[in-house]
């Protein structure tokens, strides 16, 4: 097996009802869950990742200081050991491998920007497991689901992104990701769950 799923912050934050919700986010969990459980035999490394902020600060201009633009600053959101930074409660853990965690005292939006407890990032996870393919799915499509598939692009990765196990904050910008992901060398699928 040469293949890696990237769940990418389906955390409660980024679901319905959290400080940054996305319209689907509880169904983009229960999909990804669906999935795993078809399919997670298939994978060398099943790796999530959790936007875990620092409580105190505003890592490093991420949180706004008044408002947010929604571009580069952002209402407090998945602050470490809170419930917002958990994952949402439709994702079922057990088949993921590793366990991410980026953002700490810092802006990240790539999965490739985090670390698992241990001190490995997924650059590392990537090459100690061989592996050649990445499929993606979780949220927000055109925020951090963008970067980390363009992360998984730059590492030379053959990338899929499972197009019914992602949801975006807007449809425009999420469409235009799509456009550019494809354009970029990734395929756009359907799991099929």
């Amino acid at each position: 097996m040469t293949k890696a799923l990237f769940i990418v912050d389906v955390q409660n934050d980024f679901t319905e009802g959290g400080a940054l919700g996305v319209a689907g986010g509880d169904a983009v969990a229960e999909g990804i869950t669906r999935y795993l459980g078809a399919h997670a035999a298939e994978y060398a490394l099943i790796v999530a990742s959790r936007d875990w902020h620092d409580a105190d600060g505003d890592n490093g201009g991420h949180f706004a200081a008044g408002e947010p633009d929604f571009v580069d600053t952002w209402p407090v959101h998945c602050v470490a050991g809170t419930a917002g930074a958990e994952y949402d409660p439709g994702l079922d853990m057990t088949a993921i491998t590793h366990h991410l965690k980026k953002g700490q005292g810092v802006p990240a939006y790539s999965l490739f920007e985090g670390v698992t407890d241990e001190g490995e990032t997924v650059a590392q996870l990537l090459e100690a497991h061989g592996v050649i393919d990445v499929d993606v799915v979780g949220l927000a499509t055109d925020y951090c689901v963008r970067a980390s598939a363009f992360d998984a692009i730059d590492h030379g990765r053959h990338v899929r992104v499972f197009t019914d196990l992602i949801a975006g904050v807007a449809e425009a910008s999420s469409a235009a990701t799509l456009a550019e992901l494809a354009h970029a060398g990734a395929e756009l699928v359907d799991s099929g769950v």
